[in-house]
């Protein structure tokens, strides 16, 4: 103890610098936490949180008897995977794409252009896929009539929810997402570029064998994070794009939690739908940090 108290004092300037985000987590975070058991209670507000009645896994029961419960979670899942499938393959091709450009100009305007639509908007993001897909102005049914064909209902047709609401979300956060693997291609040894170039490889084959694998611990740490957050899907865009034709296949588990809990007022009812994502959160990312570790040798910790 001792010995701890002398290296506080003497970095006591680091301790500092740490204690008001410190404070800030153990308020803001950590404190709040005892809220979680109003998941297992008959939450009443009167009575507050500690004084009203205890119902056990009853929450929990109800919403994996509930008929639609495997629905939601099996949309959240497609939805979350499907935009994992896509999301970080596009973004570690622009990363790649970027950092092979030769042309200054041009690689500063296709950073610019990519990087813009991230700072839209959910709000407007959801209007601008709107009016593309409006089926009497939309620029999509435009083109489709203009070749002879009939216009789509897009926003209508429920098994083209997750391809919209997925490319859209390409299309938006791309540029912004290959900016981390972008930084780590930028340590890649020129020494060694040059001696693969010596060695008679061309473009593909040095992106292969020589930046892929040096950005290998930055991707699984990525994919370690994706996988372990699969069922955390954000609702504000889910929930702005659904309608009552594409509910079936737009309706997820935060969507579901934003209605039963803050529109219905169940709050103990949503609080364990959100402690059992939080649950299952927790394994995933330790379950895959371990698989990642044994079988790739780069992990979180």
């Amino acid at each position: 103890m001792t010995h701890i108290l002398k290296k506080m004092r003497k970095h006591w300037q680091f301790y500092i610098i740490i204690l008001l985000p410190l404070v800030h987590l153990l308020i803001f975070q950590y404190g709040p936490m005892y809220g979680v058991i109003i998941a297992f209670k008959r939450y009443n507000a009167v009575l507050g949180i500690l004084k009203s009645p205890w119902v056990g896994l009853r929450y929990f029961q109800h919403f994996f008897s509930s008929p639609t419960s495997w629905e939601i979670i099996w949309n959240t899942l497609s939805i979350s995977i499907y935009s994992l499938l896509v999301r970080m393959p596009a973004a570690i091709i622009l990363a790649v794409a970027l950092n092979e450009c030769d042309s200054k100009r041009y690689k500063k305007t296709v950073q610019f252009v990519t990087y813009a639509p991230y700072f839209i908007s959910t709000v407007v993001m959801v209007g601008i896929i709107f009016q593309i897909t409006d089926l009497r102005l939309g620029v999509i049914n435009n083109i489709i009539r203009f070749f002879g064909g009939e216009a789509v209902n897009f926003m209508g047709r429920a098994n083209m929810f997750s391809s919209i609401l997925v490319w859209s979300g390409i299309w938006q956060s791309t540029g912004f997402s290959s900016i981390l693997y972008l930084a780590a291609l930028t340590g890649v040894s020129a020494e060694l570029r040059e001696a693969a170039i010596i060695d008679g490889t061309n473009r593909i084959q040095r992106i292969w064998h020589v930046d892929l694998p040096f950005i290998k611990p930055t991707i699984v740490i990525q994919l370690i994070l994706s996988l372990g957050n699969i069922l955390n899907v954000g609702y504000e865009k889910v929930f702005l794009m659904q309608n009552s034709m594409n509910i079936g296949k737009s309706e997820i588990i935060s969507t579901y939690v934003y209605k039963v809990g803050l529109q219905n007022g169940n709050y103990s009812f949503s609080a364990a739908i959100g402690l059992m994502n939080t649950i299952i959160t927790f394994i995933l990312i330790v379950l895959v940090n371990r698989i990642a570790r044994r079988t790739l040798e780069s992990s979180l910790w």
